[in-house]
């Protein structure tokens, strides 16, 4: 059906009309886009070819900076290189994966009180970052810390038993883990962080959604035909939520090789001695303490590289194991 306008203007259908409101209610969208998005990342690419310290204009250098990147001893030597400490607090992936699964196959149990735990368990990813970080560097205090606290309470109880037997134990005070403030254990205290406050997440709440839509007729008939517990998770439970691990599988690696910086900037400052800086904090690094910004974007597009790749890896070979019946 065709609407004339008044004055004797050319007809216009309806169907352009839609169109013409849809493309006004996207045209924000697409500008914003363009403006803060593909032109800075565009910017990008263009500097990682360039040396520029935000006070000279910028200066074509062509490959030197991924060359430079190649042989920088601080982003790959093992142990507390950038990258190897990327990849080492990644480690934590598949046990928040499993820990968020655990959750919500109790959570999905029909119990009184279960909307409580669910709230309960999900409020950590809805608190503020930097408050939460403030929170737990207190809780990994060395001195005074609730986490040593407890530790040293049980090491002392094990000390007094075994010294019942005539075993002699080193006084807690010479072993106790200094977490923020040693190189050794900094790593594993942010990846203790870190599987805090994302087992309970997005991740329960996805496999929870993903639990309630298994068919319980695939539960009764495996109980009739004997299956037990065990059985039935591995069987029904695993592989009906296996697109949802997927996804987390994927997202967590894209997620982990450009997280880290938070954690760095608020509670140790890419330190002690390197061993907490990821590849995003040294990018800011570069940026905007040091003024290399062509070398940052350098590490930025080697970044989206190895994202690219492993995402490609994961979606190719990842999905035989992924069951969408």
């Amino acid at each position: 059906m065709k609407v004339a306008k008044k004055n004797g203007s050319v007809p216009v259908t309806w169907r352009k009309r839609a169109a013409l409101a849809g493309y006004l209610f996207i045209l924000p969208n697409v500008v914003g886009f363009l403006a803060f998005t593909s032109l800075p990342v565009l910017a990008s690419l263009l500097l990682s070819f360039s040396k520029w310290d935000l006070l000279s204009p910028p200066r074509w250098v062509w490959f030197k900076n991924y060359i430079a990147l190649f042989h920088d001893t601080d982003f790959w030597r093992v142990p507390n290189g950038f990258f190897y400490n990327t990849v080492f607090m990644m480690m934590a992936i598949p046990v928040s994966i499993m820990l968020s699964l655990f959750l919500a196959v109790i959570l999905n149990q029909k119990l009184p009180g279960m909307i409580l735990y669910r709230t309960l368990f999900f409020l950590p990813s809805i608190t503020a970052g930097i408050g939460t970080m403030i929170l737990w560097m207190w809780l990994l205090n060395p001195q005074f810390g609730l986490i040593n606290l407890i530790l040293s309470n049980i090491y002392n109880a094990f000390a007094w038993l075994a010294s019942a037997v005539g075993w002699h134990w080193a006084n807690w005070d010479a072993i106790r883990p200094l977490w923020l403030s040693d190189e050794n254990w900094s790593k594993p205290a942010l990846i203790l962080m870190g599987l805090w406050g994302s087992m309970g997440g997005m991740n329960m709440i996805l496999y929870l959604a993903a639990l309630q839509g298994v068919p319980q007729e695939l539960y009764e008939a495996a109980k009739i035909d004997g299956a037990n517990a065990w059985q039935r998770f591995w069987k029904i439970t695993w592989a009906m939520v296996s697109p949802t691990t997927f996804f987390l599988f994927v997202m967590g690696i894209i997620g982990g090789f450009q997280g880290g910086f938070m954690a760095a900037q608020v509670m140790t400052g890419g330190g002690p001695n390197g061993s907490t800086t990821t590849i995003s904090y040294y990018i800011y690094e570069n940026a905007y303490l040091w003024f290399r910004m062509g070398y940052a974007s350098s590490i930025a597009w080697f970044l989206f590289g190895v994202v690219l790749i492993l995402t490609l890896f994961n979606w190719k070979f990842s999905q035989r194991l992924v069951y969408y019946g």
